[in-house]
């Protein structure tokens, strides 16, 4: 699989830079412009974007979080016993991985949801194998249920699917366009990363992702992409290696 960044082929059309890709989106980014649920046309626009790519013949696993239905470390804090609150997220991923199922094979792109938490009625249990050849075939991979065990958040379900599934990148996306040295909702003067090493993340506690997520892609030298998903053609970009958002590797 070639990394080297985006070429052309002899009748100039631009060939994607990776052949398979881990997509890490936020349960929050369903929800549109609200702060619970999904929206619908929201979920229209993501999905036909994931379907461009899916199309351009990159090979798309993803991991959808459950942050807009429920998020069990809040839950914790509020006194839920965190095994139970960390299920009921888990849960929540699998509601939002069938609503992006649904949306995704209406543009007519081949959808599988696979889930580590048991539920044969409604999707597929996630097998590794299984997984690689729903991806070999053409069809986009929804991984749900997060890693099915409690304290691991969907980052790093989706760092592990991404290993698993020997995905060339993580990229998650996000309502910002990289990595910051600061927050920059809250700090005008917050300074951006083009690209930034994983023990630097881990070191100034950046919390772009979970440090589990990161020491796991540091271990194994996958690279992730921290990217904006709310403009538009992003996720194509993106996928054709151009230079957007921020590199950790």
């Amino acid at each position: 699989m070639t990394t080297a960044g985006t070429t052309t082929t002899s009748n100039g059309k631009a060939v994607p830079r990776y052949q398979r890709i881990l997509l890490k989106l936020s349960g929050e980014v369903l929800a549109g412009q609200g702060s619970f649920g999904i929206d619908p046309e929201r979920m229209r626009s993501l999905a036909g974007e994931v379907a461009e790519v899916a199309r351009s013949g990159v090979q798309v696993g993803l991991v959808v979080g459950g942050g807009n239905f429920f998020r069990g470390v809040e839950a914790a804090a509020r006194n839920m016993d965190r095994v139970t609150a960390d299920q009921m997220g888990m849960l929540a991923t699998v509601i939002n991985s069938l609503a992006l199922q649904d949306a995704l094979e209406k543009q007519g792109v081949p959808t599988r949801v696979m889930t580590a938490i048991s539920i044969p009625q409604v999707a597929e249990p996630y097998i590794r194998r299984r997984a690689i050849r729903h991806l070999e075939k053409g069809r986009i991979v929804v991984f749900s249920g997060g890693t099915s065990n409690p304290y691991f958040s969907s980052d790093t379900a989706a760092t592990l699917r991404g290993l698993e599934i020997h995905a060339e990148i993580v990229a998650k996306a996000t309502s910002v366009d990289g990595v910051y040295d600061k927050d920059p909702r809250k700090h005008a003067d917050a300074v951006r990363f083009d690209s930034i090493g994983y023990s630097e993340v881990l070191s100034r506690d950046l919390r772009v992702l979970d440090a589990s997520a990161v020491a796991m892609c540091r271990d194994n030298r996958l690279p992730i992409l921290v990217f904006n998903l709310t403009v538009h053609g992003n996720i194509m970009r993106m996928a054709m290696g151009e230079p957007i958002g921020t590199l950790i590797s």
